[in-house]
């Protein structure tokens, strides 16, 4: 989402009218959820999708007329005989789409808040009026809810009427899924978790890649200079070359940050987990062998890391799906990161880990 909010951005600094088209509501069987978008643009071209087929053809339609001079609106999809049958849709689904129309020098400043925070990986909550089902909730309205549950802007109503839509936020906090209540769709973008990796080898690259498409902000630490390169993490927000105990302790680690050590050695990793261990970060995991961890954890609880932090580190690596290669063993790591961080932190089917000597 945060790559279409840019495009929309650059369109308007360009002059660009563009249609912001967002599922707000769905039952049944559908091809996407409630949080899908596309853009439609005055010239018929698009970016983003709503899965296709029938219905995102008439979504583009009715933007492209809205953008002619027509009002926003919230168009209503059956997936039956009049919008499933060439795309197999037949399921009795029903999809419920906003299409606001964003016209030079009109009504940006939503969007820019909304586009500001996401970039800066805030977490916020869209809550858009589909059904007048509450006085005072006029269908399109519009509130974006900070992480806190403030308000930072709206659309179409007054602040005044936040106060009758917030009764109903959750927190984002507890990572809820987007939801429906009276007529109101929340639209939750949860706040992006930054992972450092440690180590720009085969792992650290794969993890790399995916995990960046897994909402998370990736940050990779490296000696060498051509393994931190952009050519090599092209979706790194950050790329950091130096050695390990002249960058870590000098980078921030916040209680939302996670740690990868998947370094070329035994060495290495070692004084990676040194700096790590008692940084309170959410997660800091550890690759490498059972004997290679014990020994490691030997050697730190000798040089005073605490127990408790060693106890608190995830060792070995990754969940138990009987990996082989790399793509493999990021995928296996990169879904314990989703399972730690979407529950709570707890993490079906890892291994146990190594135990700390007392």
């Amino acid at each position: 989402m945060r790559d279409l909010l840019r495009q929309l951005r650059g369109a308007l600094a360009e002059g660009r009218e563009v249609a912001y088209c967002r599922l707000v509501e769905t039952r049944g069987s559908t091809p996407q959820k409630p949080g899908a978008l596309m853009l439609v643009f005055a010239d018929g071209s698009q970016a983003g999708t709503l899965g296709g087929g029938c219905v995102e053809a008439e979504v583009k339609r009715r933007a492209l007329a809205v953008l002619a001079g027509g009002a926003a609106e919230v168009a209503k999809f059956q997936l039956d005989s009049d919008y499933g049958w060439d795309d197999g849709l037949i399921c009795g689904g029903r999809m419920q789409i906003l299409i606001e129309p964003l016209r030079r020098g009109e009504r940006n400043a939503y969007f820019e808040e909304l586009s500001h925070r996401l970039d800066n990986a805030e977490g916020v909550t869209e809550a858009i009026v589909f059904e007048v089902k509450q006085p005072g909730l006029p269908i399109t309205a519009s509130f974006l809810f900070d992480a806190e549950g403030r308000l930072a802007a709206t659309l179409h109503a007054g602040p005044h009427a936040a106060a009758i839509v917030r009764q109903r936020l959750r927190p984002l906090s507890d990572r809820p899924r987007p939801y429906a209540e009276a007529g109101v769709a929340y639209l939750p973008a949860l706040p992006r978790c930054r992972l450092v990796i440690v180590g720009g080898g085969h792992v650290g690259k794969a993890v790399g890649s995916l995990a960046a498409d897994l909402d998370f902000d990736v940050w990779v630490v490296d000696d060498r200079e051509e393994f931190v390169s952009r050519e090599r993490f092209p979706k790194a927000e950050r790329r950091l070359c130096g050695p390990i105990d002249k960058v870590l302790p000098q980078l921030e680690i916040t209680p939302d940050t996670y740690c990868l050590i998947v370094t070329r050695g035994h060495n290495h990793d070692e004084e990676a987990l040194y700096h790590l261990a008692e940084r309170n970060a959410r997660y800091v995991g550890l690759i490498g062998s059972r004997r290679k961890i014990k020994m490691i954890f030997d050697d730190l609880l000798g040089e005073g890391v605490s127990p408790e932090a060693l106890a608190r580190v995830y060792a070995p690596l990754g969940i138990d799906i009987g990996s082989q290669t790399v793509p493999e063993i990021a995928v296996s790591i990169c879904a314990e990161l989703v399972a730690h961080r979407n529950l709570g932190g707890r993490v079906p089917g890892r291994p146990s880990g190594v135990e700390v000597s007392a």
